[in-house]
């Protein structure tokens, strides 16, 4: 059956702001599912309160409605338009609430609605632990034991008759929210408490736990013809016991035997089958035994496009929301073409000739005091994805792409040695359990020992023995006796030039001059989706140590843009909106476009967003490799956040042009003394500070300051390690710990601006003339980080005389810095002054939201005057302003019960959304300016 032709408009709803459990994967399914309904002439109206993302831009939807996700909203939208159907499938828990909601209030039927890609009844049937887990035992699908408890006394009496370990889940709550695992009778009734009430129908299933299980994924997608495909099997490195989001999975599945894998699938498609006449995607979880049986039990399944069909489109090349967007018009799968192959059908389960690794990103750092252990609730801010040839090459390739300071998977002279230490890591698995079973091997921690403590599947335990294998036949030789073989052998196995330079006791360049004299070249390889069968004409690689090349080289310009690599708290979705446009105004000004980046969740790596798509660590060795190969003009590092920042004076050493802004100057703006000096010359204030590198030095500098001080180290991203002290007792201890953690980083000391407000400005700079695209004033004074704080476009109560001081000093720094493109300045404003705290010239982190705000394309402008294609004084800007636009910090705190929930200068919030208010007078602007003082903590 062809499209449903009756379907002209469809209303997409998106999953609101950024939280861990609900990240950039759904803004990417979402963004996808859009493109793939206006191909078919469908208008496509949205509505995301997330300003900081692709999808909520023009280049995505014909209408985009930035307003809360509530049914008001949704009701004031089908009041504008004529909407046909609504697709709610791709904004993950949040969309699918709000559309259940918007039905039993009878919304959908009162503007004739339909709602598409899912079924109501479907939903209810799989959040409903008790309905889900009885049509399993009528299909005579097994599940673990359980059972549902609506009261405290309903859980205690499951207790006693299930027995611990036990893992409790609240119903209809996200990524894990309110989960926990129960091994000791006595923290039970918290546990049970702490679920009962994080359900939004306060209702648990209580689980006897199939703790030590292998956990396994399918991504299944199904037409409304009842065709199915598995897209994708994945395996979890992790066993039972901690949430999918926060596990290393491996795809395709790499120790399931073949009969127990065809049981797998036909149990998935019975599941699929049995909750509903649904046409779309579809997640399934398996829990399988440890031993020669495999037993199989299901844990859940998800009627949806869910966190895990990112991955698993990356993964395949098969994109998954776009062909769920037009199953859900009507569409059969093979009536849809292959999008890569462009030849093939859509009705094809696509072979990898490659292994892909997902590694969580956590960013403990930033909840002191927080239960770090890994468990049923997700903790992870974002992840990164590895492609390889092998299971170790991808491996050590998402190790080198997680940016926590490691070159892959040891060799690099880190590994923990204290075996107590590593005994305890092992059994309490943590963000760095994965370095710790390297480091245990290497100790020589006998094999046993390690699997009983991590129940992880011994064939990956041996690969990574493997790896300390190779390693110590590298230690025996030196840079001139290493033969060509073992050093093929280990960059086949992802090591890095340096870490086997640190093997080998000499420098990575040496090692990357030998690898050259050997011939040992990196070759990049297509993810063609069919195992090259067919061709590909979707340019989308990964590189290997082979032979045989399929990146062919055009003879166009071309350009390349850093990625941001994976989300972390500072450095979030905003860097890949900024990326996604400044490919789209590379193309327009006429340039070949490359993008480099390795997450997953992204549309920056969808597969055809770039001309072409490296999936690759953004890791200089990576870069440096791919530059040499494609030959580009030049690279843009202004978009991708300090990941790419990081890279220009590598860049710069290498005589590799870097477009817009020159290394010297962002150098210069790092160098708190360097770029101090430069306001003193211009003479701007600025907070009287100086630069130390010991605590004696600290010391004896706060006696000139005088207290409070804000301390914080060079050349770090979201506030890391910021923090105001007031005494020096207070001084000294933060200072020991910055360079505990930080060895040979210089340390500012800034005499702190107590009861100051903060305000920020972004402009575009050609290096002569500047355009200031917006002035932001925080609500909260100063002291929390600006991505932690409430702030208002334009400035609320500033006064002219103040905004003066503010477009004067951000033109005259703007200039001095020699900015091309984009540049952020943070102020402090004290009795009418103004003092500069900071300059970053690239992409901040409120350019989307004011881009969405103005209804502005700063991006693409900046973008091409950082090409040197368009100067400032070519655009005409006309902003669109009516009333205020309000930044909402949205924190995801109550994954860390246990942490206060205090703010200050290091950045804690995990994503943001927008409100727009006609005046001052605005209820919610009342509310959060009476409210300014609450979470200030030193």
């Amino acid at each position: 059956m062809p499209k449903d032709t009756s379907i002209k408009s469809v209303l997409i709803i998106g999953s609101g702001p950024i939280v861990i459990g609900q990240a950039c994967e759904f803004d990417y399914s979402g963004s996808q599912a859009a493109r793939s309904l206006r191909e078919e002439g469908i208008e496509v109206t949205l509505i995301n309160s997330n300003p900081a993302t692709i999808m909520t831009d023009k280049v995505v939807a014909d209408n985009v409605y930035l307003q809360p996700l509530e049914p008001e909203s949704i009701r004031s939208i089908l009041e504008k338009h004529k909407i046909d159907a609504v697709l709610p499938t791709m904004g993950g828990q949040t969309a699918l609430n709000l559309c259940i909601k918007c039905d039993e209030l009878g919304i959908w039927e009162e503007f004739g609605v339909r709602i598409i890609g899912v079924d109501i009844d479907a939903i209810n049937i799989t959040e409903d632990r008790e309905e889900f887990r009885a049509l399993m035992e009528k299909i005579g699908v097994g599940c673990a034991p359980s059972k549902t408890a609506r009261s405290f006394l309903e859980g205690k009496e499951v207790m006693q008759e299930l027995g611990i370990p036990l893992v409790i889940r609240p119903s209809f709550t996200l990524g894990g929210s309110g989960g926990s695992v129960v091994y000791h009778k006595e923290d039970f009734d918290a546990a049970l408490t702490v679920g009962l009430h994080t359900s939004p129908i306060h209702e648990v299933l209580i689980d006897k736990a199939v703790i030590g299980w292998k956990e396994y994924e399918l991504e299944l997608l199904r037409d409304a013809n009842d065709n199915v495909v598995i897209i994708c099997s994945i395996e979890n490195f992790d066993p039972m016991g901690v949430h999918t989001g926060d596990s290393i999975t491996v795809a395709p599945a790499m120790t399931l035997s073949d009969t127990t894998f065809q049981r797998m699938r036909d149990m998935a498609i019975k599941m699929m089958r049995s909750i509903g006449n649904f046409a779309g995607g579809c997640n399934v979880q398996f829990a399988v035994s440890p031993d020669e049986k495999e037993d199989i039990i299901a844990i859940e399944i998800n009627p949806r496009v869910s966190r895990s069909s990112a991955l698993a489109s990356k993964a395949t090349g098969y994109p998954i929301a776009k062909i769920a967007a037009k199953l859900a018009i009507g569409y059969h799968l093979d009536e849809l073409k292959n999008q890569i192959t462009k030849t093939t059908s859509a009705l094809f389960e696509p072979t990898l000739d490659y292994v892909i690794v997902k590694i969580p990103r956590w960013n403990f750092d930033k909840f002191p005091g927080s239960d770090r252990r890994l468990g049923f609730q997700m903790k992870s801010v974002g992840e990164v994805m590895g492609i390889g040839r092998s299971f170790q090459e991808a491996l050590q390739k998402a190790c080198q792409s997680l940016e926590i300071n490691r070159n892959g998977l040891g060799a690099d002279g880190k590994e923990l040695r204290d075996q107590d230490a590593i005994l305890h890591s092992l059994e309490n698995p943590s963000w760095n359990r994965l370095f710790h079973i390297y480091d245990a091997v290497k100790l020589g921690i006998p094999f046993k020992t390690i699997f009983e403590k991590t129940k992880i599947d011994v064939w990956f335990l041996r690969q990574i023995e493997d790896l300390i294998k190779l390693e110590r036949s590298i230690e025996k030789h030196s840079l001139t006796s290493i033969p060509k073989e073992l050093l093929f052998e280990a960059k086949q196995k992802g090591y890095a030039d340096r870490q086997v330079a640190h093997l080998l006791r000499c420098l990575e360049s040496e090692v990357h001059a030998k690898r050259k004299e050997f011939g040992i070249k990196r070759v990049y390889k297509l993810v063609d989706t069919c195992a090259a069968e067919f061709e590909a004409e979707t340019p989308y690689y990964y590189s290997t140590f082979e032979y045989e090349n399929e990146s062919v080289v055009s003879d166009r310009k071309k350009v390349v843009v850093l990625g941001s690599g994976p989300n972390r708290i500072g450095q979030g979705i905003e860097f890949d909106y900024s990326c996604v446009h400044g490919v789209l105004a590379a193309k327009e000004a006429g340039y070949e476009t490359i993008m480099i980046n390795c997450n997953p969740e992204t549309v920056s790596t969808d597969f055809d967003t770039a001309d072409k798509l490296y999936f690759e660590p953004v890791f200089w060795e990576h870069i440096y490799d791919i530059i040499q190969h494609e030959k580009p003009e030049g690279v843009i590092v202004q978009l991708g956040g300090q990941t790419a920042l990081k890279l220009a004076e590598k860049l710069e050493r290498y005589g590799i042009r870097i477009f817009g802004t020159s290394y010297k100057a962002l150098d210069l703006a790092e160098d708190r003394g360097r770029f101090s000096g430069l306001l003193k010359e211009l003479n701007i204030p600025y907070p009287e500070f100086g630069v130390v590198e010991s605590a004696e030095q600290a010391l004896e500098l706060s006696d000139q300051l005088g207290f409070p001080l804000l301390v914080r180290p060079s050349y770090v991203l979201g506030g890391q390690k910021m923090k105001i002290v007031i005494n020096k007792e207070e001084l000294e201890h933060h200072v020991v710990e910055i360079l505990r953690d930080m060895p040979d980083n210089q340390i500012l000391l800034d005499h702190f601006l107590g009861g100051a407000i903060e305000a920020e400005a972004d402009a575009i700079c050609d290096g002569k003339d500047v355009h200031i695209i917006g002035v932001m004033q925080h609500i909260e004074p100063a002291g929390i980080h600006s991505g932690d704080s409430y702030a208002v476009l334009p400035p609320y109560n500033l006064g002219d005389f103040v905004m003066q001081q503010i477009e004067d000093i951000t033109r005259k720094v703007a200039v001095a810095l020699e900015t091309v493109g984009l540049i952020n300045i943070q102020f402090a404003i004290k009795n009418d002054k103004v003092y500069v705290i900071e300059a970053n010239p690239r992409a901040s982190r409120t350019v989307p939201f004011i881009a969405k705000a103005y209804d502005e394309p700063y991006v693409n402008y900046a973008t091409k005057v950082m090409l040197g294609d368009k100067k400032v004084k070519d655009f005409t800007f006309e902003p669109k302003t009516d009333g205020y636009a309000i930044k909402i910090p949205v924190f995801s705190f109550e994954k860390f019960p246990n942490v206060n929930k205090e703010l200050g200068p290091e950045m804690k919030s995990t994503g943001e959304a927008i409100r727009f208010i006609k005046n001052l007078k605005d209820p919610f602007f009342v509310k959060i300016y009476s409210e300014r003082n609450l979470y200030l903590s030193k």
